[in-house]
């Protein structure tokens, strides 16, 4: 019974000094990663901030209700057609090494906070 409840408490030991080991290593890429995106650079980081205003703001202006649309979907494609060039733009400052998957994410993002801004403009979004 006694090497029964050492073996466990070995097994319990080895399976914390591993979680600790990941989590360790983890948060030590995971803070190179946001240094590589420009966390550690101030002047990049303001570079992104201000073109994720400036799509924003594009999005705001053009998803003000219009006449005659009724399909929230269509009208939001609408509006992120309309702001790519600030989309192109905060693709370009916080994706330099013109990753697919970034992009993707960002253009995703895009449809998303699209939609979202239509809605809040017709009063059926929540902020």
């Amino acid at each position: 019974m006694n090497s029964l409840r050492q073996s466990t408490q070995v097994t319990l030991a080895t399976r914390v000094t591993l979680a600790v080991l990941a989590l360790s290593l983890g948060a030590c890429h995971s803070a190179s990663v946001l240094k590589e995106a420009g966390s550690s650079n101030p002047r990049l980081s303001a570079q992104i901030e201000r073109a994720y205003e400036a799509r924003d703001a594009c999005m705001s202006k053009n998803a003000a209700p219009t006449k005659g649309e009724s399909d929230v979907a269509s009208v939001a494609k609408a509006v992120s057609l309309s702001c790519m060039p600030e989309t192109n733009q905060l693709i370009a400052v916080t994706n330099p090494y013109q990753d697919p998957r970034v992009t993707a994410a960002i253009l995703k993002d895009n449809d998303a906070k699209a939609m979202r801004y239509v809605m809040l403009a017709r009063g059926d979004g929540r902020n």
